[in-house]
């Protein structure tokens, strides 16, 4: 366990946040333009600005031809991928390539297991969400990329430290967030509170990512806290998590999340979890592929 200095010195690392690279310049203006009513939205001003950036637009081609993002048939421009797949499917691949690229790549962990992860995650959260009628699957798909931007974090800001609380984590089987709070005493969760902060993240994407492993019994953003949670759970129980194997056993029926998401979803004590994990299983391959195939661009 960090003494109490010792954590005190982790955290003032953390807090300089100015030596984390920012998500491409394009992306901030382009998201908020897709935040506008569709009938304001126009087809080529969408095109000009992913343009803007020559690898986005490339990895926009390459998420936008896979079959996790509902398309069967080859798209060779981003014309067709907007017009194909719309804004809001979109939105959601250009904040997932602009993400994607903000892990380093030199700390001895390889960062492409926790971007399977994000995506696996925010995939499933979505899917999840319109299983059980959750009124907002694209902000439920957002806030699973999300959830672990405090890895980045931990990766940039203390890449020796992390990767012991990593390979301590792998070593014993253990939920990183515990190896995280034993090695440093602190989890991702704070740090990634820290880099939601500084980009002035919408307080339930905030709230997403501080507290997607201490789910509060009552919360404004409970619901999707718990979505998010619960996704994270059924990715890491599918093989999807962080790169290793987790020697727990987990009951999804008796998470406090699950307790919280059942408040506002009462069908969801009858929901068929069985089914779900069947058709999860079908996302793991597709996931691999695709973030190998975006990560190495």
């Amino acid at each position: 366990m960090s003494s109490p200095s010792g954590k005190k010195n982790l955290l003032q690392k953390v807090e300089g946040l100015e030596h984390i690279p920012t998500i491409p310049a394009v992306l901030a203006p382009l998201l908020r333009y897709l935040e506008r009513p569709l009938e304001d939205l126009d087809v080529q001003k969408v095109m000009d600005m992913i343009a803007q950036d020559k690898c986005l637009a490339a990895q926009c081609l390459q998420m936008a031809n896979s079959p996790l993002f509902g398309r069967w048939q080859n798209i060779d421009s981003l014309r067709g991928a907007i017009l194909g797949l719309g804004f809001q499917r979109v939105s959601d691949i250009v904040m997932s390539c602009g993400v994607l690229n903000m892990t380093p790549r030199d700390t001895g962990i390889d960062p492409v297991v926790f971007w399977e992860h994000s995506l696996g995650c925010a995939l499933v959260a979505r899917h999840f969400a319109w299983k059980i009628s959750y009124p907002d699957p694209g902000k439920a798909y957002l806030a699973g990329l999300l959830h672990d931007l405090g890895i980045i974090v931990n990766l940039w800001m203390l890449p020796k430290e992390f990767r012991r609380a990593y390979e301590f984590a792998r070593g014993e089987g253990i939920p990183l967030c515990e190896a995280e709070q034993a090695k440093l005493g602190f989890t991702h969760c704070d740090s990634g509170r820290l880099l939601a902060d500084h980009w002035q993240l919408g307080s339930d994407f905030r709230d997403v990512v501080s507290l997607h492993h201490c789910q509060p019994e009552s919360h404004e953003h409970g619901g999707l806290i718990a979505l998010v949670e619960l996704s994270d759970l059924l990715c890491r129980m599918s093989g999807l998590g962080h790169g290793y194997v987790e020697y727990q056993e987990v009951n999804l029926l008796e998470q406090k999340a699950f307790a919280v998401l059942s408040k506002d979803f009462p069908g969801l004590k009858d929901f068929d979890w069985a089914r779900l994990t069947f058709e999860l299983d079908s996302y793991m391959d597709e996931v691999h592929t695709l973030v190998h195939t975006i990560y190495r661009t």
